[in-house]
């Protein structure tokens, strides 16, 4: 009896407004339910008003047996962005983009810094991937293959600071692996084409639907995000890692990551997206898994 949360991105009202629909409770400082745990499938900082407070939250239901917690990209990148590399500077760069995105967490923690390493050491202990013998969640992208190579590869499906360290080699298929579960697949435009993201960041790839048949789609359809300048001509599929697409009968997926927009819906009988932007004024979003054999829209609850 689970109940899948969406990213939050340090919106911690709008948990607790959805915690308490959900029918959760707060007792001895954490939030708990009769009959049912909470998985969230990642991104707790960045971009909020109370990324502390999201934090304790989510960390307080965690550590009470009441809730998963699964790391999102933005965790990784925070760890990244502390972590020192041998010859100086950091794992991820302190590049204007990347201090912007990281701004409201560290001005949240100001005067705070052993706090805020303490959440780190925590992020450290969150796992990249969770399955049962009926769903699978993930932050970004279910790849099988990085996958199966994880479980060979993590620590109890964690990270280690030697891995991160080792993550961070382009090209690597540790580096590949994390990119894709945490970030999701991108494949590039072709040459002549780009777009500015929700950052005002100049892109030339696209986030794709992994979780569709690629063949005969254009980059417009592939297209996670609506995006007009993007061309109607048909994707070129040679050279690109696939992820396998779901078909048939599988476990019922459920991720975040992709900031949605609209009212909340599947992408698939079986494949349910949980973000909804409400770091972009949308809506914080669960679904409540019970027995039932394909998703159900009565399940969705938001705020």
């Amino acid at each position: 009896m689970i109940d899948f949360i969406g990213d939050i991105h340090g919106h911690a009202d709008k948990l607790e407004e959805l915690l308490h629909k959900l029918g959760y409770v707060k007792i001895d400082g954490a939030y708990s339910h009769g009959e049912r745990k909470v998985l969230f499938v990642g991104d707790y900082i960045d971009r909020g008003p109370k990324i502390r407070e999201t934090l304790k939250l989510v960390k307080a239901m965690v550590d009470s047996g009441n809730a998963i917690a699964l790391m999102g990209n933005h965790e990784y990148n925070a760890l990244c962005f502390h972590l020192q590399e041998n010859g100086g500077g950091h794992l991820r760069k302190h590049h204007i983009k990347n201090i912007v995105q990281h701004f409201d967490t560290l001005k949240d923690f100001q005067n705070k810094q052993e706090e805020y390493e303490g959440y780190l050491d925590w992020f450290k202990t969150l796992p990249l991937y969770y399955e049962t013998d009926t769903f699978r969640a993930v932050h970004a992208c279910w790849d099988e293959n990085s996958i199966k190579f994880l479980q060979q590869t993590l620590v109890n499906d964690r990270l280690t600071d030697e891995l991160i360290y080792q993550s961070v080699e382009k090209g690597t298929e540790l580096n590949k692996a994390i990119d894709l579960i945490l970030k999701g697949k991108e494949i590039s435009l072709p040459e002549g084409f780009s777009f500015f993201d929700k950052d005002g960041a100049k892109r030339t790839e696209i986030r794709i639907k992994w979780w569709e048949e690629p063949s005969f789609m254009t980059y417009k359809s592939i297209s996670v995000e609506h995006i007009d300048v993007l061309p109607e001509q048909q994707i070129e599929l040679s050279g690109i890692e696939w992820p396998e697409y779901l078909s048939g009968d599988f476990k019922k997926m459920f991720f975040g990551h992709y900031w949605l927009e609209g009212e909340p819906t599947f992408l698939k009988r079986n494949v349910c997206c949980l973000d909804f932007s409400v770091a972009k004024g949308g809506k914080l979003v669960a679904y409540r898994l019970g027995g039932e054999a394909n998703l159900d829209g009565n399940n969705l609850v938001f705020v």
